[in-house]
């Protein structure tokens, strides 16, 4: 299988996807600068305690009070800096202040969870700076290498610390353990001293960003080639690799192709287009519809015209082993997280219900985020969970429709139509055109220019170049034009802009 990681910079957003034999397997988006909450550590103040929910709500400085459930177990860091930590062996009380660490996003009007069990990752090891703890990955099945890195770890630690051993660690050595142990334990310490005297709201802690998370969590044995569309991006890959053991620089290529290099590679661009629409088609011809509501997501398989060759029960068996292995495909690229609940179609042998279960449960085993798929009930519904990790894609290419919010529409979000508009303006300067008059949407121009999606490209591949944004007011937010021309002086309404 030829493996083949994309990564690139543009419009303020950075991009990573992952293909296996040019078919999109996972995509990661993040804004630059932003990043991701989950895993960041904040200075928070106990807002109030909720003794009926078992919950306090902690000012973090982010949009909403954050969700604490007393529950957990973990002792607070502190209450104060005064010399002595008074909230340990307490409950907590309305205006405490304390260590947090996001472990659960925000969604919809819900604020973050968080937790005082703090925790670091590395590549090899999770450091619990304050649980006395030890554990391993479940994927590490030998006995008795499990046991021997529970006891390196357990030598890592000092009292009242914990470690939790990762996937990658059974090809790591002794000394690449230790190295990370102390680079973990100087990160919190570093915490501690940023916490001291900060005011509260202030992040402490950032986790790392997209780029870096995956060099360190999903680029495994196997890859081909790992393609960079940015200079920069492409220098902080590279030192990145040359941390890794089992990974070659030769396999780092910088791409300086003139088409937008998700265009160029695998019509990558239009595969990530279709993860904004609900329907995706099977192999046979049916289909399932992906609808993500409030409490959960629920899909729904349909045999759409797919009659089958012989009779209806292998015809539906067939769709429904199809539809296991999309599902868990979709999810994944999809960042789907929660609850999901799958309405397969109905089977009457209990056997193929078995062998339906069976097949949704290896296909979510491949996915590196906790999976836990329950048996298919009578009603041919299965009901299975994934952990939330980032912002789930829909977030990036979707937004509420103005139209018709209270049904819950959506339309193309303004960062993708963004950029798409800037592949139009690649392909436009292709054909030796010296402008590209842009015709959009006025609210879509307005986030161009705020949010100066375009800088680094005028400043770089469209350095001579010309660029017009022609604004309407009545046009939908996903429609727009690109037109080149070569005339030095062009005729162009009075409210049209020039990007510089």
């Amino acid at each position: 299988m030829k493996k083949e990681w994309f990564f690139d910079r543009f419009c303020g957003t950075q991009i990573v996807a992952y293909a296996e034999d040019g078919r999109l397997a996972e995509l990661g988006v993040e804004r630059e600068g932003g990043g991701d909450l989950l895993g960041n550590i904040y200075k928070g103040r106990v807002a109030n305690i909720v003794p009926g929910m078992q919950a306090a709500f902690i000012h973090c400085g982010l949009e909403r009070n954050c969700y604490l459930p007393l529950d957990e177990g973990g002792a607070a860091r502190f209450s104060s800096y005064d010399g002595e930590d008074t909230s340990r062996g307490r409950a907590l009380k309305e205006g405490d202040e304390i260590l947090v660490q996001v472990v659960k996003l925000p969604r919809g009007n819900k604020g973050a969870k968080v937790s005082r069990i703090l925790s670091l990752v590395g590549k090899n090891l999770i450091f619990l700076p304050e649980t006395e703890f030890l554990g391993i990955s479940r994927k590490i099945t030998d006995e008795g290498e499990r046991a021997s890195l529970l006891k390196e770890a357990d030598k890592l630690r000092t009292a009242g610390q914990g470690f939790i051993v990762r996937t990658a660690a059974a090809t790591a050595t002794k000394r690449h353990l230790k190295t990370e142990s102390e680079y973990l334990k100087r990160m919190y310490r570093s915490i501690l001293e940023a916490a001291e005297g900060a005011p509260v709201g202030t992040r402490v802690y950032r986790e790392w960003d997209l780029p870096v998370k995956v060099m360190r969590d999903s680029l495994g044995g196997g890859v081909s080639r790992i393609y960079v569309g940015d200079r920069e991006l492409y220098e902080r890959v590279l030192r990145l690799a040359r941390m890794r053991q089992d990974l070659g620089e030769k396999k780092i290529v910088l791409y300086e192709g003139e088409r937008v290099m998700f265009r160029q590679f695998y019509d990558l661009s239009d595969q990530i287009l279709a993860l904004a629409a609900p329907e995706v088609p099977l192999p046979s011809g049916g289909s399932i519809v992906i609808d993500a509501t409030e409490a959960m997501t629920v899909v729904d398989v349909n045999t759409g015209k797919y009659v089958g060759d012989s009779d209806l029960e292998s015809t539906v068996l067939k769709t429904n082993l199809e539809a296991a292995r999309e599902i868990a495909r979709q999810v994944r690229l999809r960042n789907i997280g929660g609850i999901i609940a799958v309405d397969f179609i109905d089977m009457a042998e209990e056997e193929h219900r078995a062998a339906v279960d069976k097949e949704l449960a290896e296909a979510l085993s491949e996915d590196k985020q906790k999976c836990r798929p329950y048996p298919m009930s009578e009603l041919c519904v299965t009901l299975f969970t994934r952990k939330r990790t980032n912002n789930e894609l829909q977030t990036f290419l979707l937004k509420n429709c103005p139209h018709c919010a209270a049904r819950k529409g959506y339309v193309l979000s303004d960062r993708y139509i963004a950029m798409c508009l800037r592949s139009e303006i690649v392909e436009c300067f292709l054909k030796d055109y010296g402008a590209a008059i842009v015709d959009c949407n006025r609210e879509i121009m307005r986030t161009i220019l705020r949010d100066k999606m375009f800088s680094a490209d005028v400043r770089g591949r469209w350095k001579n170049k010309r660029v017009y944004l022609v604004p309407h007011e009545d046009w939908h937010e996903e429609k727009f034009t690109v037109r080149g021309d070569n005339a030095r002086i062009l005729t162009l309404p009075d409210n049209a802009q020039i990007l510089y």
